[in-house]
């Protein structure tokens, strides 16, 4: 019975295996101009389908509400879009030198240009108690893809912004209008948003791996892919321990609360946002699965190691909560 509970928890995870498992079987399916037409299921009506629904889901009616909170959402932006991926281009100039797979090296900047994720990082920011923020970087994110891996890409970029423009931002504002006459509705019901996203996000993920199997030129060698598994490890602990010093240092003007939304918000990364948009960016590019594949690595080991550090984190910030309450002057 526990063992089914947590399948269903964990069901986007097994399903990601799954889609992966399935390319490798039968490939030819979901390879460009196989049956199931992955250039237009895929490419416009996938990626489109994920941010019409983002839009439908995205309470922009709060977001005035966040204005309050303008520090923490400036270093959570600022770091997540700027520092992290120029860190991590610093850090990929020392790698190029070894052996592990350059495609993967890719990838790993590829992470770096990520937005925070509208699922994880909040469930586990409210699973402590800490400050909720809203978030978006679908503007940011393609822009700092091309900037720094512009000359991997083999589509024009005029051609990929007016994709963009047509599957990632028109399909978001049109949700949006929707949202605004079912709004309601919708408060109601409560639809399953990330349910649907993720389901869509499965099709992305077996069609991509579906070129790469079809592609016999591809190999991937185990050494690179422990390397990389263990340089995400060190690389999400390292940011989050660094978030924390910097948000509790004296004078930083941030609250317990403060801090536990930016450890997870400014270390997290969205797969569901960031598998659409290398799709786009990264069109017909023979080694995109590759290129993929740290995302893919990255996705579940935020979600474990923000598991296993929400409870120390919580008792931490309940911890200091309480000391400031005993510091403050009785009136």
């Amino acid at each position: 019975m526990r063992l089914l509970e947590r399948m269903r928890k964990e069901w986007f995870m097994i399903g990601i295996v799954l889609a992966i498992a399935g390319a490798k079987l039968e490939p030819s399916i979901g390879v460009n101009g196989g049956p199931l037409k992955p250039e237009i299921t895929v490419s416009y009506i996938a990626v489109a389908t994920i941010f019409f629904n983002s839009g439908l889901s995205l309470k922009t009616e709060e977001l005035t509400s966040a204005l309050v909170h303008i520090k923490l959402h400036l270093f959570i932006q600022i770091f997540t879009l700027a520092f992290f991926p120029a860190t991590i281009w610093l850090f990929l100039q020392l790698l190029s030198i070894t052996p592990i797979n350059e495609w993967l090296l890719k990838g790993l900047q590829t992470v770096g240009c990520m937005p925070p994720p509208v699922s994880s990082a909040v469930i586990l920011t409210k699973a402590v108690g800490g400050n909720e923020v809203s978030y978006r970087g679908i503007v940011i994110t393609p822009l700092l893809l091309l900037l720094f891996l512009g000359s991997s890409s083999s589509v024009p970029f005029t051609s990929i912004f007016s994709q963009l423009f047509m599957t990632v931002v028109v399909p978001l504002i049109i949700g949006q209008i929707v949202r605004r006459y079912i709004k309601d509705w919708l408060e109601r019901k409560k639809p399953p948003f990330g349910a649907i996203s993720s389901s869509v996000l499965l099709m992305i993920i077996y069609t991509t791996f579906c070129d790469t199997f079809s592609n016999p030129n591809i190999d991937l060698d185990k050494f690179s892919l422990i390397l990389i598994l263990f340089i995400i490890f060190s690389i999400q602990l390292s940011f989050m321990l660094l978030t924390f010093l910097f948000s509790t240092r004296n004078n930083s003007g941030f609250t317990p609360a403060d801090t536990v939304a930016i450890i997870f918000c400014s270390t997290h990364k969205s797969l569901t946002l960031g598998i659409p948009m290398l799709k786009i960016v990264f069109a017909g590019h023979e080694h995109l699965s590759l290129i993929s594949v740290p995302l893919l690595i990255y996705h579940p080991v935020q979600i474990l190691l923000g598991s296993v550090l929400v409870p120390t984190i919580k008792s931490w910030m309940v911890s200091r909560q309480k000391g400031v309450k005993l510091t403050r002057p009785t009136v």
